[in-house]
């Protein structure tokens, strides 16, 4: 399965320049990819909004259910789900006026990544923001 088109450096440099990331499946649960990806996120200046319907608070913030019940925009949606589930997660995104949606490494679904660029959002898939954002700063990028 060919995911380049949604791997540019384009891409991921404009969903990179976020200021405020749904995190979708944040966990908190330290020994979790997520965990990890969102405090990282957190502590490089990005305003990080948990959605997790099981969780009430994560690295010490309101989680929600859902990205509708956020208030507020979202710049970017950052998918940590089982591919599976990421069509209806996209039809979210497009619905709350997101300008970003971001699959993390192993997730990808061909029908959303196109319904979401369809409607106008940059989409990247199958790629990690922690080792993005780090390859981009090291080479000097910030947003």
């Amino acid at each position: 399965m060919d995911l380049s088109q949604w791997q540019s450096d384009d891409a991921i440099k404009r969903c990179l320049e976020a200021r405020r990331i749904a995190v979708v499946g944040l966990s908190s649960n330290p020994a979790r990819p997520s965990f990890g990806v969102g405090k990282y996120l957190l502590h490089a200046g990005y305003q990080i909004v948990p959605v997790n319907p099981k969780e009430d608070e994560i690295l010490g913030l309101t989680c929600y259910p859902d990205l509708e019940s956020i208030p507020g925009k979202i710049d970017l949606v950052d998918v940590f789900r089982q591919s599976d589930a990421v069509l209806s997660i996209a039809e979210s995104a497009i619905a709350i006026g997101a300008k970003g949606l971001w699959l993390q490494l192993g997730v990808y679904h061909l029908r959303a990544l196109a319904l979401a660029q369809s409607a106008g959002l940059t989409c990247v898939a199958d790629k990690c923001t922690k080792v993005e954002h780090r390859i981009l700063s090291l080479q000097g990028w910030s947003r």
